[in-house]
């Protein structure tokens, strides 16, 4: 049976499918979550997106909302859910360091004590709204047990493609790993480790572990040996929007040569080393590409404009050839035909948009999934080429010219470039299609416990 109709059939005869999600409190997570909303609010589900005022804040100032519903979505089926965090932290954790974004280091482990104890909260949430389904992220286990004590049935949503090659087992450390390995087994809040976590959150998982990826991606990194059915739910790569102050950038972009020009960012939460930042500045000096750099740095630091983040005359050097901002429409610039490479860290959410617009990638991964998402753009799928490191661990700038010469510039190149438009048309031919499979077990999962509900 065609899923529309499985979905108008189960409309007419029950009251429509409902669905909590409670992404991690990081945009990189709070953003493919909320595109998994939107998509599955076209399918007929009515969403309740919970988060913390900060993490939702995006979304209502660049949605319209009902005038008689101040919290839903004009356009669609999705209703935002404000998660207060307990104000016993609000002292340490203002309301505006409810979000990793921007938030200083030390303060890592106090949001996620935070975001622990607002359970509660939560419980409170699911049992004003009485969900069929909770769809959570990979560090919040007791959100799962919370839906269970409701009798609620509750789904893994993996962000992260690294997810898909961890097993049961303890990670090994490695000298390349060492600090990833510190972050995630050595970490611990309220007696739990990070990968503790991912392990409690994938066990308490129904049937099913819904996965940011394509089955074309996943396939690279299959393990069939895994106790649990991993569910693609396809890139989920937002669709470049128009916002007041990205004309110049976009006004700049369009007088560019097709392919010529280089995008430079670190995602939203790393934040560069001053060495970091002087070997890619001259490595983009070197290279003689033209460049949109975005460059950020973070609430604790003493930095306080882009002109004292960079080397002196970095700016006078490459004015006109090169753009700095501190943000800046990625889907746009990626989707735009002058992009011609992504100088990215390997986060998931940026590696898979490259994917998806066909932009090739120079690699330099920093933390956590990064190096494993690299490793795939590079080996597995050969849409990229990673940058180097020295002794130090450092890259260099001779080496990040050369990198952006080669994905832009060189003959060497050119099979990739290739490769990389190949693959974009790929995923948006299976997209929907690989989309409606995931509806289709949703459904299952929700059907099998409203009958389990009405027979007992």
């Amino acid at each position: 049976m065609h899923l529309g109709t499985i979905l108008s059939m189960e409309s007419k005869q029950k009251k429509a499918m409902s669905i909590v999600m409670l992404p991690y409190l990081a945009h990189g997570h709070v953003s493919p979550f909320y595109e998994l909303a939107k998509k599955l609010s076209n399918k007929g589900f009515h969403i309740y997106l919970c988060s913390t005022p900060v993490c939702l804040e995006p979304i209502r100032n660049n949605h319209c909302f009902d005038e008689h519903h101040p919290n839903k979505l004009s356009s669609s089926n999705i209703q935002l859910i404000d998660l207060q965090l307990p104000s016993s932290f609000h002292q340490e954790l203002p309301p505006h360091y409810h979000s990793t974004k921007n938030l200083p280091p030390h303060l890592r482990n106090t949001l996620l004590a935070a975001f622990d104890a607002s359970k509660p909260a939560f419980s409170d949430i699911l049992k004003t709204l009485r969900p069929d389904l909770v769809i959570y992220d990979l560090f919040q286990p007791w959100a799962p047990e919370a839906a269970r004590e409701q009798n609620i049935e509750a789904v893994l949503f993996l962000t992260s493609a690294a997810a898909q090659n961890m097993n049961f087992e303890m990670p090994v450390e490695t000298e390349s790993n060492k600090e990833t390995m510190e972050y995630l087994i050595k970490n611990s809040v309220n007696g739990m480790t990070y990968i503790q976590r991912f392990y409690r959150c994938v066990t308490n998982s129904s049937q099913i572990i819904l996965v940011k990826t394509s089955r074309e991606i996943q396939a690279k990194c299959q393990d069939d040996s895994k106790p649990y059915k991993l569910v693609p739910v396809g890139p989920l790569v937002q669709k470049p929007q128009d916002h007041d102050d990205d004309e110049k950038i976009m006004q700049w972009l369009r007088k560019r040569e097709p392919s010529s020009v280089a995008f430079v960012s670190f995602g939203s939460e790393y934040f560069l080393s001053e060495e970091e930042m002087k070997e890619i500045a001259d490595g983009l000096e070197l290279s003689k590409v033209d460049f949109i750099w975005v460059v950020r740095f973070h609430g604790g630091s003493n930095v306080t404009s882009i002109h004292e983040a960079l080397p002196q005359g970095f700016l006078e050097r490459t004015n006109g050839r090169g753009i700095i901002v501190d943000w800046a429409p990625q889907a746009k610039i990626l989707a735009h035909s002058s992009t011609g490479g992504f100088v990215s860290h390997c986060g998931w959410s940026s590696t898979i948009e490259a994917m998806t617009y066909g932009v090739p990638m120079i690699a330099i991964p920093m933390r956590l999934d990064q190096p494993d998402n690299a490793k795939l753009v590079v080996m597995e799928i050969g849409v990229g080429t990673e940058v180097p490191r020295n002794n130090k661990k450092l890259v260099e700038a001779e080496d990040v010219a050369s990198v952006i010469r080669t994905v832009l510039v060189e003959e060497e190149g050119t099979e990739m470039r290739r490769r990389a438009k190949e693959l974009s048309e790929r995923l948006k031919e299976n997209e929907d299609e690989e989309f409606d499979e995931a509806v289709k077990q949703i459904v299952q999962i929700i059907e099998e416990s409203r009958n389990s509900t009405a027979a007992s």
